[in-house]
């Protein structure tokens, strides 16, 4: 089951939607959703490729992390 997320609305003055706020736990947890399905996809569609040990891994990681 999917859990609802608490928005608030910021509207211009002619009362259209523009922005939403969201608490930082609901939107920590789509960032973490969204970095994971990435990085998923990412092994998927590199398979069969050459491998990295787990050093160069977490240090390419980090960078990808410092860069976004």
């Amino acid at each position: 089951m999917m859990e609802m997320i608490t928005k608030q609305y910021i509207v211009d003055e002619n009362n259209r939607k523009i922005a939403v706020q969201i608490p930082i736990k609901d939107f920590e947890k789509i960032e973490q959703l969204l970095e994971d399905y990435a990085l998923f996809h990412l092994m998927k569609d590199n398979q069969g490729e050459e491998l990295m040990n787990q050093k160069d891994a977490e240090t390419y990681y980090k960078q990808l992390v410092k860069n976004s």
